[in-house]
């Protein structure tokens, strides 16, 4: 029984592995290219999706604001980017906002066009949107693997009808209305993984508080999604301990779903940092991080994304490209895991 117990758990893991997502949220990138930016690779210009791709990146994140004014994310535009994805063999998770705008901790703008709803037209407006929107991505080729319902849910969503922790009921109604549009989409064709996404990768109290007033209300979903910031959201261990905490407690797959760090000083002027804020500091950073989910317990830790690492230009300084653009040694970390 223990020979056969122990053959279960490897082959498990081995499953795992052969899923594990090296993710990047690069719903900035085909702005960027369409605006004149040429990504490097050691000097050698090429396509911003492929350079990902010749360094083991198997997963694109693309996030979809319902009619934003001054960002391209639109429904075209990211289908676009989602089929260009899919041509190169990458898998998608769809981050819908339920915005028109950033949907984050601080602030969840409930679209325009849904702003007069009663509580019972916004849950129908969400079930039909994303439902018809998930039935875009599919005539286009490009239906994604995963899909999250709302981004970065903490506080709520689409306040103040959703706002927490006020108004969970309505919360609980509009993620549930999210999910039953993937389903709907889904009916003829494989159903997306559900990921439910919060901003408290290394604070195991507020996951805790989050996760079990959640599941009273029976939301059914797959993935538990992840920030990690270190400057906001605590250190390796503490993001080390909250992935133990989540795999056990929860039994669900867990990915850290947005993390960064900066290549030139930013975070840490004026206090000590976990990493120096250099090229190879931002590099040894991401190989800890994934070094922690890895090491999450029953093989829980699916996998990680970093957010926006292809802005234009260089801009910022928690990107993959320098300011001409050539890519920066964190690019690299994971040729020796998928190399062969």
């Amino acid at each position: 029984m223990r020979i056969i117990c122990a053959l279960l758990v490897a082959a498990t893991a081995v499953a795992h592995a052969s899923d594990y997502a090296i993710g990047a949220d690069l719903s900035f990138l085909k702005q960027a290219e369409d605006r004149g930016t040429i990504f490097k690779d050691g000097g050698q210009a090429k396509p911003g999706l492929q350079i990902f791709k010749d360094h083991g990146y198997n997963w694109i994140r693309l996030r979809l604001f319902h009619t934003p004014t001054q960002l391209p994310n639109n429904l075209e535009y990211t289908i676009a980017l989602a089929k260009a994805a899919k041509q190169l063999g990458y898998k998608f998770l769809l981050d819908y906002h339920y915005s028109d705008t950033w949907a984050d901790p601080g602030k969840q703008f409930i679209p325009k066009a849904w702003a007069s709803m009663s509580h019972a037209e916004l849950v129908d407006a969400v079930r039909s949107y994303t439902r018809d929107s998930m039935n875009a991505f599919a005539e286009a080729g490009a239906y994604p693997e995963m899909v999250q319902v709302g981004n970065e849910i903490t506080n709520g969503m689409m306040w103040p009808d959703g706002k927490l922790p006020q108004n969970w009921d309505q919360f609980a109604d509009l993620v549930k209305a999210g999910i039953a549009g993937v389903e709907a989409a889904s009916v003829n064709r494989p159903r997306p993984r559900i990921m439910i996404h919060i901003d408290k990768g290394g604070d195991k109290v507020k996951t805790k508080a989050f996760f079990d007033k959640l599941d009273s209300y029976g939301v059914k979903f797959d993935v538990i999604g992840q920030s990690y910031y270190p400057w906001w959201h605590g250190s390796l261990l503490d993001l080390h301990e909250n992935l133990a905490f989540m795999a056990n407690e929860y039994k669900k797959d867990i990915i850290v779903v947005e993390a960064a760090y900066n290549y030139r000083p930013a975070e840490y002027r004026n206090k000590p940092a976990p990493f120096p804020e250099t090229p190879e500091g931002q590099k040894e950073f991401w190989e800890e991080v994934n070094r922690m989910v890895l090491a999450t317990p029953g093989g829980r830790g699916i996998g990680l994304f970093w957010w926006e690492p292809a802005v234009g230009g260089g801009r910022g300084s928690r990107v993959f490209f320098d300011q001409d653009s050539n890519a920066l040694p964190v690019m690299t970390v994971f040729d020796k895991f998928t190399r062969h």
